[in-house]
């Protein structure tokens, strides 16, 4: 990710949290409005990098974080959506699992496992396109290697 991407990321969660923010348009004008040169578009692809979800609040819709909801079917939910899309391949490989999907998307993978907190799975390192999975000791990769797949629609 780049450093700008990064920093523009960080920026739109901090708004997100600040305050309740209901739609692109204005996550776009508060980027702007803090010298960021953005457009709706990618003020999109930010917030689905980030997980970002409009949810009902008070009465309105507002966009909240992973991490501002406790609902683990929504991590759930999402992480099936997710692999469903964009897993190509599952392979296990000793204790780990490698996942490769297409150029610039192992992130969000990555993200989809590490939100929905699998009491199998250590952590992920995720890279362009691959992402390994590391599982707690007595985990069989076999086992969650085809979980993946299942989920990917590739069992």
């Amino acid at each position: 990710m780049t450093d700008a991407r990064t920093k523009r990321q960080k920026a739109i969660a901090d708004m997100l949290r600040e305050a309740p923010i209901g739609s692109q348009e204005d996550v776009t004008a508060r980027l702007k409005a803090l010298g960021y040169e953005v457009t709706q578009a990618t003020v999109s692809r930010d917030l689905d990098q980030l997980g970002a979800v409009k949810v009902k609040r008070g009465g309105s819709l507002s966009y909240a974080l992973p991490d501002q909801m406790a609902d683990n079917d929504w991590a759930a939910s999402r992480l099936q959506r997710i692999v469903g899309e964009w897993v190509q391949s599952v392979e296990a490989a000793g204790n780990l699992i490698v996942i490769r999907t297409p150029p610039g998307s192992a992130h969000l993978v990555s993200l989809a496992i590490d939100q929905s907190q699998l009491p199998e799975i250590a952590g992920t390192v995720s890279g362009d396109d691959t992402l390994f999975i590391a599982l707690r000791d007595g985990v069989t990769a076999g086992v969650i290697a085809h979980r993946f797949l299942t989920l990917a629609g590739k069992a």
